[in-house]
């Protein structure tokens, strides 16, 4: 069996190759270097692929208004805002922040036609510890109204008991100040701030090839920029692909899924935003194969690859071998022969 140089690619097998040479007398030496062994093992084998990633937070949201008041206080970009918080000031009135699925599009007050955002702001009200006794429904009432007047008391407002469209931002839930639009001293009319929400997240581009690694509710691990680890799960998995772009002439072609990874500790990340990271998702368990060391596999010159098993009397012979699952610098071997605890050569070059 002819053992020469063969070039190989190295992202086939994660890892380098040691090529073997006959001389004349057809002894088999190693190109360069001295042979150290190690044992075939038998073990378990996890398919792992690495995949790069950003570290942000999640959900985009644009903060806008049409009451054309004058702008008399902002936050600034990384303020994180909650429940009952001022988002902007106009007219030197605070502008809060209500949690709910859908904004305030007409002016609330007692008599309005019922409608879900009466109960949204009721359920804000209670939430912020007004009207304990406040029956939480789709009603405006008057101890609706009594209660939001209460409320605008506590706020320095006007207490009319209506909240006019404007004089809350109603979002999903608490946002971090991404850009700050709008200038002090100035009409708010139009985009007051852009915002995210306060939750961290990776995102991540998987070669659509990969996508049985990214399942709802796995395990992964994440990368950082300072070398640390953090651990996370698979929240969201797009379903559509997304062509490469046009614009990497000579890159990557193969399509992509849109993956969400939430970090089971955030705080791990620090003050890092829009960073690069890494993300190692785990893919099929092989179990109770047996696996040596990537760098012991030798490529065929008649295609392929084997491995160099050492007798107990110090005798070599080629064993060829199929290649199955790569993991931590391992790879699973199958052949002739293969047993554990038998010694295969690790070239030292």
């Amino acid at each position: 069996m002819a053992v020469v140089a063969v070039a190989v690619t190295a992202a086939l097998i994660a890892g380098s190759v040691v090529l073997l040479t006959r001389d004349d007398r057809g002894s088999e030496q190693v190109a360069a270097g001295q042979d150290l062994t190690t044992p075939v093992v038998k073990t378990d084998l996890v398919e792992t692929q690495q995949v790069g990633g950003t570290l942000g937070y999640a959900g985009t949201v644009s903060v806008e208004t049409d009451r054309s008041s004058i702008v008399t206080w902002l936050p600034q970009p990384g303020d994180t805002i909650t429940r009952g918080q001022h988002v902007y000031d106009g007219d030197n009135q605070p502008v809060p922040l209500l949690y709910g699925k859908l904004p305030f599009w007409r002016e609330l007050y007692h008599g309005v036609a019922d409608g879900p955002d009466v109960r949204i702001l009721e359920q804000n009200l209670r939430k912020l510890g007004y009207g304990g006794g406040l029956n939480v429904d789709d009603e405006f009432t008057a101890a609706t109204a009594a209660t939001v007047r209460k409320w605008q008391k506590a706020r320095g407002a006007e207490r009319t008991g209506r909240v006019k469209v404007g004089d809350v931002v109603v979002l999903p839930g608490a946002i971090r100040v991404a850009e700050v639009k709008a200038k002090i001293g100035t009409r708010a009319a139009g985009e007051v701030l852009t915002a995210t929400g306060v939750r961290k997240q990776v995102t991540v581009d998987l070669p659509a090839t990969k996508s049985a690694l990214a399942v709802r509710g796995s395990k992964v691990t994440v990368g950082l920029p300072d070398g640390k680890n953090a651990s996370g799960k698979v929240v969201t998995v797009g379903t559509t692909a997304k062509a490469p772009s046009g614009d990497d002439e000579g890159g990557d072609k193969t399509p992509t899924l849109p993956v969400v990874i939430a970090l089971d500790d955030p705080a791990v990340t620090g003050a890092l935003d829009g960073a690069p990271v890494t993300v190692d998702f785990r893919g099929t368990v092989h179990k109770g194969v047996l696996a040596v060391p990537v760098n012991a596999l030798l490529a065929l010159a008649e295609g392929g690859f084997g491995v160099q098993a050492v007798g107990g009397d110090g005798t070599k012979r080629i064993v060829v071998v199929e290649l199955g699952a790569f993991a931590d610098g391992q790879v699973e071997i199958k052949g002739n022969g293969l047993t554990a605890g038998m010694k295969v050569t690790v070239p030292s070059t």
